[in-house]
């Protein structure tokens, strides 16, 4: 049952975290951002959020500098948002699932055209 509320909760905050950092923050250094996930604990005291940002080291480390700024206004955004008695501590972690997933691919059609050959 707890499971299935922390689902809830971890989606409808990447649903609200998107729109917010798309829409609301204004910070320069924030880049081109993507949620990718939301892991929320289950007693919903911390949620882990997973980011794509397309760019350089440099681009990831200033957009993670920027979110940790803003990290409370996105808290009291979301506090207004979404109904809960209280907000999680938001955790920021860039998600290198997909860099790592396209360098698989690429290797992959590599080891393909070698084998062509």
């Amino acid at each position: 049952m707890a499971k299935i509320r922390t689902g809830r909760v971890g989606e409808q905050i990447k649903k609200e975290l998107s729109l917010l950092i798309q829409t609301e923050l204004k910070d320069p250094r924030v880049g081109f951002i993507t949620v990718t996930g939301v892991d929320v604990t289950n007693d919903l005291s911390q949620a882990k959020i997973y980011l794509s940002v397309l760019g350089d080291e440099e681009q990831k480390d200033n957009s993670l500098k920027a979110l940790a700024k803003a990290n409370g206004f996105l808290r009291s955004e979301l506090g207004k948002r979404i109904r809960l008695r209280h907000v999680p501590e938001l955790i920021f972690k860039i998600d290198e699932s997909i860099a790592y997933g396209s360098r698989i691919e690429k290797l992959l059609s590599d080891i393909g055209t070698d084998e062509s050959k």
